[in-house]
């Protein structure tokens, strides 16, 4: 968590929020979140 952080240049504790309560997210947090860990997002409606 506290290299993602540092990636996204953000808290530790804002990391454990995406991580453990992602309720209420933004899709831009969550696109930035899943590079940050070497991920792609892919978001498709049908």
């Amino acid at each position: 968590q506290e290299q993602v952080a540092k990636k996204l240049r953000t808290k530790k504790s804002a990391i454990s929020r995406i991580e453990n309560h992602a309720e209420d997210i933004r899709l831009s947090t969550l696109v930035n979140y899943a590079h940050a860990i070497g991920k792609n997002l892919h978001l498709e409606v049908v």
